[in-house]
């Protein structure tokens, strides 16, 4: 370390304690892992337990002009996981910043800080006996309800998209000034949380996919726990036939039959959710073949795309969407079914007869079902986390941890117009561009928005195995380049590709590096994220 970086480490220990200051080397290393290759190197992670804690560290960064970092959980896995988008930053980890502020079951709201997790929020809502849900990633249920919302992430149910539902932030800028968005720069405001776009210039956005500010609070909108709930599941056998069932879906979307994000994963991402690669079956060979692929689905029931939707609202409300849904989709899809509560129940109950009549695996089925099933109630899982270790020959740990496990995985994941005609254009890029490169397109595309959907791309691989970190780059570069010629650009960007994408129009590119360079001269707030 140099003299500035030992003087700065000193101050900081003095701030925060020393104990919350670690450069061990060992975890370290830990903190420069991620599921691809990486380079950064960090010096050392600062744990502040408030906003004022915060402050200081940036001061003293400024201060000395070193690089920091804010990570929240840190569980950004496939987009980086902890790893800093640029070498020699301080790590600012927030996960001691984990009070919940305040639940208004009123006005159906909680403000919380960066360090609450799916797990925490839902275990406190559940303790207070609330009759508001919250929404569900279906990321680790550790992960930072915050750091998915500073990535504009998203859920399953109609609060699914999450930064659409925030409230105001409190947001320490790069210099260590702190900020109230929306009326909340109001002490006396009635309507603070309430009304998001407060009065003049609405800036929450510029605080998301940025490095403009450090959000240390956050009031999120909850639901209001529905009178009656059910989800609703159906498959197509072909892949031709996605693009009918899109077309189909996008009307009831459009006019508010579904009301939530709707999910439609293919064959090799719902196999992937339910067992490891399978090596037997294969002869230790990859990539999977697809006539295997085709008889492990009618094993576990699966079509070539699967669809997952939920209802909410009184049982009238419900029993009408649910109407309005047989007559668009029946004789069109396969085997078209609705689950609630009790139907759960008798599937649970009923698993060993069901296999012996259909030979259909359905208790092993109901161990993905049900997590899904429940996520569309707000209900965090790791279930889905398990896929993260599909080529990895020693299986799935009963503690797990992907990027010490060597696990590989980057996402790609471009936005497009609800058309069928769309969804079919990027299924052929996606396939093309896989099969060249032997890796097994797992996908899954979200009706996200009444008008837009997401096509979530993983590429899923060993590390341990010579070579495969950079074919794996090289197909996600591949892949990321067809898609933006196409004009399909992703809703965000993992570290590896934060300066991949191509140059934007000039004013907008100037306009974004002046509040940046007016915010943060020395450039010590996460210098390379999102920018150049």
């Amino acid at each position: 370390m140099n003299k500035d970086t030992v003087e700065a480490i000193s101050e900081l220990k003095k701030v925060l304690g020393p104990e919350h200051i670690i450069y061990n080397e060992k975890l370290l290393t830990e903190y420069e892992t991620a599921t691809f290759k990486t380079e950064q190197k960090i010096t050392a992670i600062a744990q502040p337990k408030n906003t004022s804690e915060v402050q200081q560290c940036i001061r003293i960064a400024n201060k000395y002009k070193l690089p920091v970092y804010p990570i929240s959980t840190g569980l950004n896995t496939g987009y980086g996981s902890k790893v800093p988008t640029a070498d020699n930053c301080i790590i600012i980890e927030l996960k001691r910043l984990n009070q919940i502020i305040d639940l208004n079951e009123d006005l159906a709201y909680v403000t919380i800080e960066p360090g609450v997790t799916q797990q925490q929020l839902y275990d406190y809502l559940q303790e207070k006996k609330s009759k508001l849900w919250m929404d569900a990633t279906g990321s680790f249920k550790d992960h930072s309800i915050i750091g998915n919302i500073a990535e504009r992430g998203f859920g399953h149910t109609p609060y699914g998209d999450h930064f659409a539902n925030v409230g105001g932030m409190e947001v320490v800028l790069p210099q260590g000034d702190c900020i109230h968005t929306g009326f909340g720069r109001f002490s006396n405001a009635q309507a603070k949380g309430v009304y998001r776009w407060g009065i003049g210039a609405y800036v929450d956005g510029i605080f998301t996919q940025s490095n403009l500010g450090i959000i240390t609070q956050l009031t999120l909108w909850l639901m209001p726990a529905p009178e009656y709930f059910q989800s609703f599941y159906f498959s197509v056998e072909n892949h031709e036939q996605l693009e009918k069932a899109i077309d189909l879906l996008r009307p009831l979307r459009l006019d508010g039959t579904i009301n939530s994000a709707m999910h439609i994963a293919n064959d090799y991402k719902v196999l992937g959710a339910i067992q490891p690669y399978p090596w037997q079956a294969t002869d230790n060979k990859t990539p999977l073949n697809k006539d295997i692929l085709k008889k492990l689905g009618k094993s576990w029931d699966f079509g070539a795309w699967n669809g997952s939707g939920a209802l909410y609202g009184t049982k009238a409300e419900v029993a009408l969407a649910r109407k309005k849904i047989k007559k668009q989709l029946r004789g069109k899809v396969k085997k078209l079914r609705f689950l609630d509560d009790n139907l759960l129940k008798i599937a649970e109950l009923l698993q060993k007869p069901y296999y012996w009549v259909t030979r259909v695996n359905l208790p092993e089925m109901l161990k993905i079902l049900k997590p899904i099933y429940n996520m569309t109630k707000g209900i965090p899982t790791d279930a889905m986390v398990s896929s993260v270790y599909w080529r990895k020959k020693d299986g799935i740990p009963d503690t797990m941890n992907p990027e010490m496990d060597n696990c590989g995985l980057m996402w790609c994941a471009p936005i497009a117009p609800t058309s069928g005609k769309h969804a079919m254009a990027l299924w052929s890029i996606i396939e093309s561009v896989f099969e060249h490169y032997s890796f097994e397109p797992a996908v899954t595309i979200t009706l996200l928005t009444e008008r837009t959907m997401d096509c979530v791309i993983a590429i899923s691989y060993d590390r341990s195995i010579e070579g495969e970190d950079q074919r794996a780059k090289s197909c996600h570069d591949e892949l990321l380049k067809k898609l933006t010629d196409t004009g399909y650009y992703p809703y965000r960007l993992g570290i590896q590709s934060m300066q991949g994408l191509p140059k934007a129009e000039i004013s907008y590119e100037e306009f974004i590096t002046s509040i940046k360079t007016s915010l943060d001269p020395q450039n010590i707030l996460s210098p390379g994220r999102y920018s150049e």
